[in-house]
């Protein structure tokens, strides 16, 4: 039901209020409230007699394409309701009275919806009527609807938009004329194939709740939906499979020639082409980027395709959709010679919030020498000490007390889900689980330093957060003062000893963190362990001390860490989870020793 929650619920005010923040942030628009056409300033057009570019459609697609507007891209956009083409009066209105009266022609970019042909049309035809040469680009890139279905509506018109407008707009920056423009952009589309995925549809502002809830039955947890439209019509499958299986379904769809109902643009192995992964809107940037991953690493070890050009953002959004579509436009020849080649109009600059493609045809056509995933001195040289411990008898404690730990994994989850961010848990494990493959590759030996050195190096790769660092300065200052232990001669390290390494190691933390018993942190298990075993050498006693520590943070108010900003009073009902934790480990550690 999270999707269902708006900052504006009325559609009205958000449309306008959406269109307004575009000139904000680029001072060289206009915003036309009566017809919702957001313009460029007259004094922004270097070249007044250029073709100019408009597109449009129904708002809840932004960026696309009120963000588009601007040197070398778009001269304007026409924006309806959400989900709605703009009326004929609107276009006529841009048409007629918001670009330069000396433009030599003019080029409307369309998807290819019913009522965005119709009332852009009826626009066009009043602009003839009137004397300007007018020339219509219909994009119609969605192969999710195949050809028995799309019967003699076509295709629809997809994220794929977002590359016309940019190619146009381009070349019509360059002074080409309005019938080049016309050729190069349908020459572009007669070339481009796109499909969306989603995890549900997107619930629009002011429509009622039960809409989402009725979503969540239509399309139930672990369902994903191929072909979905950007208006929350269908798509032509739902499947349950993960990231690489759905991936491979949608390049399919894309680019099988075996598929009839699909196959519209034949895309051979090695030709050019580029790519652009489409967010709907509400994946997140993390997520949106392995999919990238995954889908160039299948167009080039299934299709035998490596783009030219990567392109990853929001560009034609879906409102806050949980979903993105891919494109790919195979690179045809525009015969116009150098600067106008399809590459070279994508690469070229825009000064348009909404296209977000930051990175220059150099940096793209420069060669890059590989490098080496590992580094010859990525491995340290340890020097070994005199000092000396029982290797099995090591591994016999570090073995138990990491599986203690592991096996505390839910409870420490638990309490940091009601005190925390709920991954303390997974972070201590992750850590224990690296220690215990160090014990299994044999890396444990009885020199302590050599054994501390490669544990550190675990904590520092396996475990991130506060915690780890904690972790990971603690153990490499213990590794720094067993060094200082070391003499000359061969001789046993100690509880004593390793007492005095520990608390000295305990002041070293002192410098990067304020954090002391009291404060609700795993301070409170460290600080009694060390002073303990420092005092009586007995580790089962430290451990005890360590306990006691843990326990008395239930109910303990937090002075560090996440904690702070939680608020409530779950500080009541449970333990520091990262000083249970520890206490577990510590726990354990004892018990083999």
């Amino acid at each position: 039901m999270a999707a269902a929650k708006h900052y504006l619920d009325d559609p009205t005010n958000a449309v306008l209020s959406g269109l307004r923040g575009v000139t904000l942030t680029n001072p060289s628009l206009v915003l036309d409230e009566t017809n919702k056409i957001i313009y460029r300033h007259p004094s922004s057009v270097a070249s007044p007699k250029n073709v100019s570019v408009i597109c449009g459609g129904g708002s809840g697609h932004e960026p696309g394409f009120s963000a588009f507007v601007g040197q070398g891209a778009l001269t304007a956009c026409v924006a309806g309701t959400i989900f709605a083409s703009p009326s004929a009066q609107q276009v006529r209105a841009c048409l007629s009275q918001r670009l330069p009266e000396e433009t030599q022609g003019i080029i409307v970019v369309v998807t290819n919806y019913t009522g965005d042909v119709l009332n852009f049309g009826m626009g066009i035809e009043k602009a003839r009527a009137m004397g300007k040469k007018v020339e219509m680009v219909v994009v119609a890139d969605d192969v999710g609807v195949g050809r028995a279905k799309g019967g003699k509506v076509g295709r629809r018109g997809l994220s794929g938009t977002a590359l016309i407008v940019k190619i146009c707009g381009a070349l019509a920056e360059t002074g080409a004329s309005v019938d080049d423009c016309a050729k190069v952009g349908r020459l572009a589309v007669d070339n481009l194939v796109s499909v969306g995925a989603s995890l549900s549809r997107v619930h629009v502002p002011g429509r009622s709740l039960q809409e989402a809830k009725d979503e969540e039955e239509r399309l139930g947890p672990g369902m994903v939906e191929i072909g979905m439209g950007i208006h929350n019509e269908p798509g032509c499958e739902k499947v349950q499979t993960d990231l690489p299986g759905l991936i491979k379904i949608m390049l399919g769809q894309l680019l099988d020639p075996t598929d009839h109902d699909r196959a519209y643009v034949k895309i051979e192995r090695g030709e050019d082409t580029v790519l652009l992964v489409n967010n709907f809107g509400g994946t997140s940037n993390l997520e949106l980027s392995a999919v990238v991953t995954e889908i160039v690493g299948q167009l080039r070890s299934t299709y035998g395709l490596k783009p030219k050009r990567v392109i990853s953002g929001t560009f034609f959004g879906s409102l806050n959709g949980p979903g993105f579509i891919v494109s790919v436009l195979k690179l045809a020849d525009t015969g116009l010679g150098p600067g106008k080649s399809i590459l070279e109009l994508l690469d070229a600059p825009a000064e348009a919030t909404g296209w977000s493609a930051s990175i220059k045809s150099e940096t793209w056509e420069k060669e890059y020498k590989e490098i080496s995933a590992t580094s010859e001195d990525e491995k340290e040289d340890i020097r070994p000490t005199n000092l000396k411990v029982d290797p099995d008898l090591l591994k016999s404690a570090l073995r138990s007390g990491l599986d203690r730990l592991i096996a505390s994994e839910g409870e420490v989850t638990h309490y940091d889900t009601i005190v925390g961010d709920g991954d303390c848990g997974i972070g201590l494990k992750r850590g224990a689980e690296g220690i215990l493959k160090t014990l299994e590759d044999g890396q444990v030996t009885e020199d302590p330093l050599t054994s501390l050195t490669r544990i550190a190096g675990v904590v520092e790769a396996t475990m991130d957060g506060t915690s780890g660092a904690l972790y990971a300065i603690f153990l490499n200052s213990l590794a720094a003062n067993v060094r200082k232990l070391d003499s000359s001669s061969q001789s046993q390290l100690t509880p004593t000893m390793w007492g005095q390494a520990l608390d000295d190691s305990l002041k070293a933390l002192g410098k990067y963190t304020p954090a002391q018993p009291g404060d609700r942190t795993l301070m409170d298990a460290l600080v009694p362990f060390v002073e303990t075993l420092k005092e009586t050498g007995d580790t089962k006693k430290a451990a005890a001390a360590a306990k006691v520590g843990a326990d008395s943070t239930k109910g303990m108010k937090a002075s560090l860490g996440r904690s702070v900003y939680v608020g409530g009073e779950g500080h009541t009902e449970v333990p520091d989870p990262g000083a249970y934790g520890l206490c577990q480990f510590l726990s354990g550690l004892a018990e083999a020793l």
